[in-house]
């Protein structure tokens, strides 16, 4: 028994040095502090800048397993001049795993800006969603830069079986309450899933709808998911709906939004 021990006490420190060399688990999760509360972070980043009276954004999104694509992104975005910062419209990752989050963040942390995130249905897979809450934060939150409130929501409804919890319309409509004391003009709605796909809870369609225009404040909401782009205006409501496409088809939108107004090109890279 004391020479097993011995032996034990020999090979512990190798064994340990060997937990960053060996993935036990594609669903575990293992992140260094650098890599975790992103969001936080970012958003940190971003309030310390001065804006201007015109927001530039870029928007961009479904990365997947396009891992070099991704990285061409980076190269385009960091050659346009006064961006504010970038937003990742959802699908990280293709699976959901660890790994998969690791490496975009990896491409992703060469902009010349910060980035942001909100959650997409591939990154709700397997344990996405813990990894997800880890390395960037919330599914749900919100943050006023200049006079424009960005408000990110998780819009993933099959991924909860269509539950009719998701997007939480009372937490939207929380955000999208205007007092006197608000800092803010004007909202901008960020999530994955828009309210015209298929995987977009039918039940709330309406009940989003009628949100954003009671609040009166919001003109432009902002999606992915869908791998082409799409722009739906609604003339009733004078809210327009903006579909980036993804990353592998080598596009991304820029975005300016100015008190009142805002403007879409699409770029090609």
């Amino acid at each position: 028994m004391p020479r097993y021990f011995l032996l034990l006490l020999f090979f512990a420190p190798f064994l340990t040095a060997c937990e960053e060399v060996f993935e036990y688990h594609p669903n575990q999760i293992r992140l260094s502090g650098s890599e975790r509360d992103l969001t936080a972070r970012n958003v940190e980043k971003i309030q310390q800048l001065s804006p201007d009276d015109t927001i530039r954004i870029v928007v961009m999104g479904d990365t997947q397993r396009f891992y070099d694509s991704a990285e061409e992104f980076v190269k385009a975005a960091n050659k346009l001049d006064n961006i504010d910062f970038v937003v990742h419209q959802g699908d990280i990752s293709d699976f959901g795993m660890t790994q998969e989050f690791r490496w975009i963040h990896d491409i992703m942390k060469d902009l010349r800006v910060p980035y942001l995130t909100v959650i997409g249905n591939h990154d709700l897979l397997a344990n996405g969603k813990k990894v997800y809450q880890q390395m960037y934060g919330d599914l749900n939150y919100a943050f006023v830069y200049g006079r424009v409130k960005f408000i990110f929501l998780d819009t993933n409804g099959r991924e909860y079986d269509f539950s009719g919890n998701v997007p939480d319309l009372a937490w939207l409509q929380g955000q999208l309450t205007h007092t006197p004391e608000s800092d803010w003009k004007q909202a901008v709605i960020i999530s994955h899933m828009s309210p015209f796909g298929g995987d977009y809870d039918s039940r709330l369609r309406l009940p989003f709808h009628q949100v954003l225009e009671q609040s009166g404040r919001v003109h432009l909401s902002l999606h992915g998911h869908e791998h082409n782009w799409q722009t739906i205006e609604q003339e009733e409501s004078n809210i327009t709906y903006h579909m980036t496409t993804s990353t592998n088809n080598k596009g991304f939108s820029y975005v300016e939004i100015w008190d009142g107004g805002f403007s879409i090109k699409r770029i090609h890279y």
